[in-house]
């Protein structure tokens, strides 16, 4: 996996007709899954999401590496399962000295290599000192706030400490909601690529919001009391958060029409694991949420939009990762995406081209350091329809038949002792090839 960069992208030899195309990830987080208007939800309005799935394809069965922030990141960042990366624990907390192992590829990397502009606007959680620094990551710009959560989003401070950067250099900001803010870069970033259309560009969008504490704009608020009189006050908090951050992705969404940049830029958009239910998120149908390895925990929204090649209001049930979005964007670009990444490319996908991954599997895993858990980690697999978990470092294996059981209600494992001991052996061969990599720490 640590290969020289220039050996890895072979744009000259697998150049595609056409323009390449730009490409932006908005990412949100702990998004739950039922908190969007067009996964289901019959109380939350999110017109501008729900127009973007309806423009493009929407995935009905997506899932992130890792039920929480900093891993669930890294492996979209690298394409890898993030104890591969050395990134399996469960957060990166602002005074950690280490982040990602430095020698990873990330898909800014690759991009950045084939001729792309590559920004990160928002939330990074990967690191708050170099070399774990966007800059130090294949971002040539970055414009946002390298720790873990804000304490307030009007303030941006997490324990009274200023993370907001532009590049290398703290910026000073009071007052502004931090989804608007990061909105307004976005917007001044798409605004400076718009002159420099010879230039195709990667902009990964992170949000730090529907992420606690749930503090959306009070007029936002007072909006869906209005509209939902019975709601809970803990509920209209968390819906108005979802809202008005959609509303903020609907402002970008119109930069790349007032910017001519829309027909040529390929837009993704997911989260980096479920909703939080002890803050009234809502992951229905799926049981659990957040650092759950239930589907509440790791099935997210996922929906891609992109002029010309996917056809409006495509909808697919493949089940995948979203880190295949860092060989699709390889792919995309005319290079061909390495061989060892665990991710898949959905180019053929998108394209509406028979596609097909008929022996893979999806893998899971969060470290935990909490407490008495000491770093130790818990897994979870899903083959063939059926997955095998645990839901905490200190619980039992559970088994259950996601085609009969979805909501998964029923343990099977003590009824089908040979399938589970035939994914047990496939998952102890996932945890023997992590733990060939260190895992973060100081030591690194």
């Amino acid at each position: 996996m640590k290969i020289v960069l220039t050996a890895l992208f072979a744009l000259t030899a697998c150049l595609v007709a056409g323009k390449q195309p730009n490409f932006i990830l908005i990412f949100t987080d702990d998004q739950g899954y039922n908190d969007l208007g067009c996964f289901g939800s019959k109380t939350i309005k999110t017109p501008h999401l729900d127009q973007l799935a309806k423009k493009g394809r929407k995935f009905t069965s997506f899932y992130v590496a890792s039920s929480v922030c900093s891993p669930s990141r890294a492996a979209l960042l690298t394409g890898s399962y993030p104890k591969r990366v050395g990134m399996a624990k469960g957060v990166i907390f602002p005074s950690a000295n280490y982040g990602l192992h430095t020698k990873e590829v990330t898909i800014a990397d690759m991009l950045k290599e084939a001729g792309y502009a590559t920004a990160c606007v928002g939330k990074w959680h990967l690191g708050t000192a170099a070399p774990n620094i966007p800059n130090d990551r294949g971002f040539a710009f970055f414009h946002g706030f390298l720790g873990d959560m804000m304490n307030d989003y009007y303030h941006h401070k997490r324990g009274g400490v200023n993370w907001l950067r532009k590049n290398k250099e703290v910026v000073e900001e009071n007052g502004t909601h931090a989804t608007n803010l990061f909105t307004n870069w976005a917007d001044a970033y798409l605004k400076d690529r718009s002159t420099r259309k010879d230039e195709p560009f990667f902009l990964f969008l992170a949000y730090n919001a529907p992420h606690f504490p749930i503090q959306p704009p009070k007029e936002w608020v007072e909006k869906v009391k209005k509209r939902e009189p019975s709601m809970s006050e803990e509920r209209v908090q968390a819906v108005a958060f979802v809202e008005h951050t959609d509303e903020q992705i609907g402002r970008i969404l119109k930069s790349l029409e007032d910017y001519d940049l829309a027909d040529n830029t390929v837009v993704f958009f997911t989260s980096d694991n479920g909703g939080s239910s002890p803050h009234f998120q809502e992951n229905d149908p799926w049981r659990g949420g957040k650092q759950d390895h239930y589907d509440g925990g790791l099935r997210v929204p996922f929906a891609v939009r992109w002029p010309g090649t996917i056809k409006a209001g495509a909808k697919s049930d493949y089940q995948g990762l979203t880190f295949d979005i860092f060989p699709t964007c390889i792919e995309s670009a005319g290079g061909k995406p390495r061989e060892d990444l665990d991710a898949v490319s959905l180019l053929p996908l998108l394209k509406g081209e028979d596609f097909s991954t008929p022996d893979r599997e999806l893998y899971f895993v969060r470290r935990d350091g909490g407490g008495d858990r000491v770093g130790m980690a818990y897994h979870a697999l899903i083959k063939d329809g059926y997955k095998l978990m645990h839901n905490s470092p200190m619980s039992g294996l559970e088994l259950y038949n996601l085609t009969q059981d979805p909501l998964e209600t029923t343990d099977i494992f003590k009824k089908e002792p040979q399938r589970a001991q035939r994914m047990i052996t496939r998952m102890e061969r996932h945890i023997q090839r992590g733990g060939m990599t260190p895992w973060m720490g100081p030591e690194q």
